[in-house]
């Protein structure tokens, strides 16, 4: 096997880096995206199969006569931001870009595959999962319900996501728990409008959300146990209220977060409970849809063990360290853990914007770190002789 110039590799990566992020594309559109990456894995001698769950690319790899397979994850799919930035390879999309590095994450996943398809050093197969639609919790569900599992079988999977904060050739992950749930709910509030002067010949409805909205910060403070974790926030109040009519209508929408299934259910069980009593109490009705997008992300123990001692063997070794808070964040990489075990992973973006933020870039300095880790994970889970 041939050994690769890794400075080389990582002037590929930037480049292909550079062109999806110039042509980002919202999740279940990843068309160019998808050709694109199948056109490179063809490229690295894999074998490649496409439209799986719409848009997503499986590569597979096989080295050796192991029968064993593990699978690698990227995601591909871009934000509804308009982009801020002005480098050269910024959005050519206009309202669309990749405000989250999926850019990033491809442009590594792929590097990996050349690099194992060059070198090998590993005995068995990998699956090179490429997913659509990660930002709205729908594509890996999608490529699982295509058959994933029984058409491309693999026995652990290992994902990672750039972190802004964290230095770049940094590393963390941790065991259980390490990301959100996510729900998402709409509360509407029905009533009787009428003119701004005459509130007592109606019922409005805003007055009623107000207190409302104010009431759904209790079940944190006071409806859950001080040793959960819960997030419950409102992000839009929708009426049909004008400057001289009170509305008749009344929208909350919102998500909330948590780490455990039960916590979840209780969340979506004090919500109507208080939508339906403060209703009562201003005297309109009330109707709550309440819906599971997100599942927690909980690592397996044994094999954090294994991506710690991967990554130690491509990275400084002090830059490696363990996730100590859980983030409140989701990521549906955690579909593929209800059916195999498996490891998601944080590396470093250095000091950029924040995540989907319209200022915000992956930083290329990341691509190789990535890239090798991966090959490492990928060389310790299926070891030669």
């Amino acid at each position: 096997m041939a050994e690769l110039d890794q400075k080389h590799l990582h002037g590929e990566m930037t480049a292909w880096r550079h062109d999806l992020h110039a042509h980002p594309e919202f999740g279940f559109e990843e068309k160019r995206t998808s050709a694109f990456v199948a056109q490179k894995l063809r490229e690295f001698g894999l074998e490649v199969a496409e439209g799986i769950g719409g848009t997503g690319v499986v590569g597979t790899l096989t080295r050796g006569s192991g029968n064993r397979a593990i699978a690698l994850r990227a995601d591909m799919d871009a934000l509804r931001i308009a982009e801020q930035g002005t480098q050269d390879y910024r959005s050519r999309t206009p309202g669309t870009m990749h405000a989250c590095g999926h850019d990033g994450h491809t442009s590594m996943l792929l590097g990996a595959a050349k690099l194992l398809a060059s070198e090998g050093g590993f005995d068995g197969t990998v699956r090179f999962i490429f997913q659509p639609a990660e930002e709205w919790g729908r594509g890996a569900l999608a490529m699982l319900d295509d058959g994933l599992l029984q058409r491309f079988p693999f026995e652990e999977i290992f994902g990672l996501h750039n972190m802004p904060g964290l230095g770049v050739g940094r590393f963390e992950t941790g065991a259980g728990p390490i990301m959100s749930a996510e729900d998402n709910f709409e509360i509407m509030l029905k009533g009787v409008g009428g003119h701004a002067a005459r509130p007592h010949s109606g019922n409005e409805t805003l007055v009623a959300a107000c207190a409302l909205v104010t009431n759904l910060q209790t079940i944190v403070s006071r409806r859950l146990s001080p040793a959960d974790i819960g997030v419950v926030s409102v992000t839009e109040l929708i009426t049909d209220g004008t400057r001289n009519a009170l509305p008749g209508l009344a929208r909350i929408l919102g998500d909330a977060r948590s780490f455990r299934p039960e916590v979840s259910a209780e969340i979506e069980k004090q919500m109507r409970r208080i939508a339906e009593g403060t209703a009562q109490a201003y005297n309109v009705s009330a109707e709550v849809t309440y819906i599971s997008e997100f599942v927690p992300l909980v690592n397996d123990a044994a094999l954090v063990d294994e991506a710690f001692t991967a990554a130690r063997s491509v990275l400084a070794d002090d830059a490696v360290g363990v996730a100590v808070e859980p983030m409140t964040g989701s990521e549906d990489f955690a579909r593929f853990l209800d059916h195999v075990p498996g490891c998601f992973v944080f590396l470093g973006n250095g000091n950029s914007a924040p995540l989907h933020n319209p200022s915000y870039d992956f930083n290329d300095e990341g691509l190789l770190h990535g890239a090798r880790f991966h090959a490492a994970v990928v060389r310790q889970r299926l070891p030669t002789g």
